[in-house]
């Protein structure tokens, strides 16, 4: 440059020109220091190289986006001289290329795009005249364009550039090109790319090919290239061995990549040591992965996230805790990923008080402004049974996504308030969110509990309309779990017809499908069609489970098949596999007592080889009850209270034996005890759904504006208060 400059002059500049008359690569990257010195003088030339100065100087202050007008005028001007005509040329090409480089950092790939499409249609028709892309920086600048855009149309026009003028056999261009194809998912190319017969593949093109299989899903390939690449002697680097860790699919495979590491001494490489554990924890080997964790000097805080959601995954929660700890105790701040990480497993183990702990720290360290912790928090609180908890952190939500609503509806539901999450998610509807997938199957089970049919109608027809869950173009929602929630509320709603119409739709069923059918049709008195149903179930070669036979034993109980439940007891074991529950003992012990077999059912009770629970002597009471048998109430009622003396539910019964026959001091004997114990009885409740939602009653509730018209329209229809049953 200082020679160059010593032949510029107020004269002219010609000097320059006889001494370098046919250079072909002229750098001309000005430094405004030399230029600023010898550029002061009169002259035409000797200004616009002054002006050109500044602005080059002034290209690393200005913004990336700055119009380039200005030295596009200044190139113009110097058209008159030849030699201005080559540096013009790389001048620009100088400027492009750091534009590009700028764009392509700040993910502006927009920008690159217009700038190739614009160069497209101006290439010169001969090779020999191409003289703009002689360093191949631009080509590469490009190629990573089409690769972070996976433009993968402009990448092949410009592979096809670079083949013409001769570019596609740099080192350089070779791994570019490899990129850009492996990123567009087109393997086959990069492998054509990798074989170039003109080329002999270094480390950075071995380095790009395994990455690539890698990314793509086919990490067998990868590592048979890093065979090859061993094979060929090429010496791998830091670089190449965290793809390479990545492909293997055994823990030997890992063992024998870490002892390779051990002898080039990069086990402890941050970038290495973060591939290993990470694979290790991927293959479950958890006692290596904390091997490799302990013996790196330096952990940032991705690699105690990869620890603790490790454990995590395998159900390790208490050493994902103490890594936690830890990571506190060193000092390592934690990222939104470690707190939403952490907080699932506070959710898991119901730790409430951690998790507000935690929620405390979010809240210093600004992230509870982050849409993924304040669902991640709402996740917490709802599966810590703290509704007003998660409810006050979604209201609190400056910006709230579809995941957030799915969260808090879901945390309803859980929470047993299926009115709330129908309120809210006719909340979402008007705040301009369409449900998804999860949100319907979400929603489903609470109009299942509240027999809102209405509702399960509209969220169904909803599902149709937008084809959620659809197969193909046919209009046929085929998903497997929400075919199953939607047949699920049809059938809990005593919609069975239309049940058997979305199961009859169904291409794909599994056990579940069935034991919806037959609990629905047994629930609702279909007795014979949910026996039906299970010999089509065999007939399938569906093999029953312990739900199916708990719908059929529960069908036979409501339809007053004794023999029929009594034959399926004994036989279930036998003839299925499938043996016997505490579960199928009290839907048949209940089946005997309702059909006055009382005796019968007392002696299952006693000889059943499972010790019978509260719930089997509750269905006895509730028999005794039905049939006036007090003695044996009396036997059964002492039963419950020994095993479960805080339900109210056998008090209850047990006051209306005595009350069905007439032995009221009993009842007030009951009702003293159930004080003396402390024993409440939960309110009983109804509900109807009618256009303008759910209404609900509750026992002893007085407060509904309709009340007084619905007990005058009751009693205008012959209804007659139990007094025994408004004891309570």
């Amino acid at each position: 440059m200082v020679g160059f400059n010593h032949y510029i002059r107020p004269s002219g500049m010609v000097g320059p020109f006889s001494v370098y008359p046919n250079r072909p690569q002229i750098d001309v990257g000005f430094r405004s220091c030399a230029l600023l010195c010898d550029s002061i003088s009169s002259g035409p030339h000797a200004a616009v190289l002054f002006s050109l100065s500044r602005h080059h100087a002034a290209s690393s202050r200005v913004s990336s986006d700055s119009p380039m007008t200005f030295p596009v005028t200044m190139l113009n001007m110097l058209k008159p001289s030849k030699f201005f005509d080559n540096v013009v040329d790389r001048l620009a090409w100088c400027i492009t290329n750091k534009k590009i480089s700028t764009k392509i950092v700040s993910k502006k790939h927009y920008f690159v795009s217009s700038s190739f499409l614009s160069l497209s249609t101006s290439l010169p028709s001969k090779p020999s005249d191409f003289r703009l892309l002689d360093n191949v920086t631009t080509c590469i600048a490009f190629l990573q364009s089409c690769a972070e855009s996976k433009n993968l149309n402009k990448g092949k026009q410009l592979h096809s550039v670079m083949i013409t003028y001769g570019f596609s056999h740099s080192p350089s261009s070779i791994t570019s090109l490899i990129n850009m194809y492996s990123k567009c998912g087109r393997m086959e190319e990069a492998v054509l790319v990798f074989h170039d017969p003109c080329y002999e593949p270094n480390v950075f093109a071995y380095n790009a090919i395994i990455s690539g299989f890698v990314a793509n899903g086919l990490a067998s390939i990868g590592f048979q290239f890093y065979k090859q690449m061993r094979l060929e002697g090429v010496m791998p680097d830091k670089y190449t061995f965290p793809c390479v860790v990545r492909s293997c699919c055994e823990v030997m495979e890992v063992k024998k990549i870490h002892g390779c590491l051990f002898k080039m001494g990069l086990e402890l490489d941050l970038f290495v040591g973060s591939a290993l554990v990470n694979t290790y924890l991927k293959l479950g080997s958890m006692e290596d992965a904390q091997e490799v964790f302990e013996e790196l000097p330096i952990r940032d805080v991705v690699l105690w996230n990869a620890m603790i959601n490790g454990y995590a995954q395998i159900g390790c929660l208490d050493e994902a805790l103490e890594i936690f700890r830890r990571m506190h105790i060193e000092g390592v701040s934690p990222s939104r990923f470690t707190i939403t990480g952490i907080l699932s497993i506070f959710a898991l183990k119901g730790h409430l008080d951690n998790g507000r702990t935690v929620h405390g720290i979010v809240m210093k360290m600004g992230y509870d402004s982050g849409v993924a912790v304040s669902n991640a928090l709402i996740d917490m609180y709802g599966k810590c049974k703290h509704i007003g908890d998660a409810l006050m952190v979604f209201e609190t939500m400056n910006e709230k996504d579809i995941f957030s609503w799915n969260s808090i509806i879901s945390v309803h539901e859980q929470c047993g308030d299926h009115d709330g999450a129908l309120r809210l998610f006719d909340k979402m509807l008007g705040s301009g969110f369409l449900p998804d997938l999860v949100t319907v199957t979400t929603i489903l089970p609470a109009c299942s509990h509240l027999a809102a049919l209405m509702h399960g109608r509209e969220i169904h027809g909803y599902m149709i309309v937008n084809g959620l869950g659809r197969d193909g173009d046919n209009g046929v929602i085929d998903d497997l779990l929400v075919n199953n929630a939607v047949m699920d509320m049809y059938a809990k709603c005593g919609s069975m017809k239309n049940a058997q119409k979305v199961f009859n739709s169904m291409t794909n069923k599994d056990v579940a499908s069935w034991n919806i059918m037959i609990m629905g049709y047994g629930m609702h008195g279909y007795g014979m069609d949910a026996l039906d149903m299970f010999s089509h179930m065999c007939e399938a070669k569906i093999k029953p489970d312990e739900v199916t036979f708990v719908g059929v034993l529960s069908a036979c109980n409501h339809a007053g098949f004794v023999c029929q439940g009594r034959w399926f007891l004994a036989q279930m074991e036998h003839d299925f596999g499938v043996i016997p529950t505490i579960e199928h003992y009290t839907c048949v012990i209940d089946m005997l007592g309702r059909a006055g077999h009382l005796e019968d059912a007392y002696d299952l009770a006693q000889t059943m080889p499972i010790q019978a629970n509260p719930v089997v002597w509750r269905a006895l009471l509730g028999a005794c009850r039905l049939h006036g048998n007090a003695e044996l109430a009396e036997i059964a009622a002492q039963k419950v209270m020994q095993l479960d003396p805080e339900h109210c539910g056998s008090y209850v019964l047990m006051s209306n034996v005595y009350g069905v026959v007439g032995r009221y001091e009993e009842v007030l004997e009951v009702r003293n005890t159930m004080k003396e114990q402390h024993v409440r009885k939960t309110p009983g409740c109804s509900w109807i759904e009618l256009k303008d939602g759910v209404h609900v009653f509750l026992t002893g509730d007085r407060t509904h504006l309709e009340l007084n018209a619905l007990t005058s329209q009751l009693c205008d229809i012959g209804f007659i208060l139990d007094e025994v049953l408004n004891l309570y």
